[in-house]
C-alpha cells in the first residue's frame, strides 16, 4: 500500500471502531459512569491501572472498584479516613491487590492535595517532543507518600523504556477529543498531538504487518517508532489510529 491508501484504508477503520459502540467492550465504559470530571479522572485511571489480561475480568473488576469506592471515587479518595481503607485489602486483580489499591488511594488523595489533580501534574512537564516526561514526574510525584517498593510497577516509567502502554490508554482517554462520545477531551491544556499510542500485542503486531513498525519488541523505542510514523498521516491527531489497530488485531483478527 501507499502511503495515501494506507491512511485512507486506516481512517476508514478509525471511524468504524471510534464511536460509541466502542464503549460496551472496553474499560472506557468505567469513567463513563460518572459526570464529575474528578470522578471520570480517578475511575479513569484506576480502571487504566488493572487493563491488563482478560478484558471482561478487567471491566468486571474494575466496576469492584467502583463499588468499594461507594461509586463517588473522587469524594472517597479525599475525605476517606484509614480505617476506610480497610475494605479494600481483599481486592485483587493479578498481581495488583488491596494493599496496592489502598496505596493508590493516597496517592491520588496526594496528587489531588499537594498537586492540584491529575491534569495539573501531567500539563506541567507535557513538551514538545511528547507526554513521556509528564508519565515520569506523575510516577515521582504519585509516590511521595510511604508505600512498599512492589506497588510501584503499576505505574511504568517510559525513562526506562517501558512502552507505558495502560497510562498512554488514559491519556487517550483524558486529552483526545473524539466528537463521537468515546475519550472525554478533559484536558484542555494538553494537545492530542503529544499523546502517544497505547501499545499492546494487538497493535504492535497490526502495525508491524501494516510497515508502521519494524521493531520486535513492545517497548519504548516502538512507542516512539510507532508515534513518528502515525504522526505522519495525521499530525493533530494521531493516536486516533489507536482504535484502527487495535479493532483489527482483536475484532478482525487482522
Amino acid at each position: 500500500m501507499t502511503t495515501a491508501e494506507l491512511k485512507e484504508f486506516l481512517d476508514t477503520k478509525v471511524e468504524l471502531y471510534n464511536n460509541p459502540s466502542f464503549i460496551a467492550s472496553d474499560p472506557i465504559q468505567i469513567p463513563h459512569q460518572f459526570s464529575i470530571k474528578e470522578d471520570i479522572e480517578i475511575a479513569g485511571f484506576l480502571s487504566a491501572t488493572i487493563a491488563w489480561g482478560n478484558r471482561k475480568s478487567i471491566i468486571n473488576n474494575a466496576n469492584k472498584m467502583m463499588e468499594l469506592l461507594e461509586h463517588s471515587p473522587y469524594d472517597f479518595v479525599i475525605n476517606h479516613e484509614e480505617t476506610d481503607l480497610i475494605k479494600l485489602e481483599n481486592f485483587v486483580h493479578r498481581t495488583f491487590n488491596g494493599y496496592d489499591f489502598a496505596t493508590f488511594i493516597q496517592g491520588l488523595q496526594h496528587i489531588y492535595k499537594n498537586h492540584n489533580g491529575l491534569e495539573a501534574v501531567f500539563s506541567k512537564h507535557a513538551n514538545t517532543e511528547g507526554l513521556q516526561a509528564s508519565i515520569h514526574h506523575f510516577k515521582s510525584a504519585f509516590f511521595e507518600i510511604e508505600h512498599l517498593q512492589r506497588t510501584q510497577k503499576h505505574i511504568s516509567d517510559p525513562f526506562k523504556n517501558s512502552a507505558a502502554k495502560r497510562i498512554n490508554m488514559f491519556l487517550r482517554w483524558m486529552v483526545r477529543d473524539d466528537n463521537t462520545g468515546v475519550d472525554f477531551g478533559l484536558w484542555k491544556h494538553i494537545s492530542p498531538s503529544k499523546l502517544s499510542c497505547p501499545l499492546d500485542v494487538h497493535s504492535g503486531n497490526v502495525a508491524r504487518k501494516l510497515g508502521l513498525l519494524k521493531r520486535k519488541q513492545n517497548d519504548g523505542k516502538a512507542v516512539k517508532e510507532l508515534d513518528d510514523a502515525l504522526y505522519q498521516l495525521d499530525p493533530n491527531d494521531p493516536v486516533k489510529y489507536d482504535y484502527a489497530l487495535f479493532g483489527l488485531g482483536v475484532f478482525e483478527g487482522f
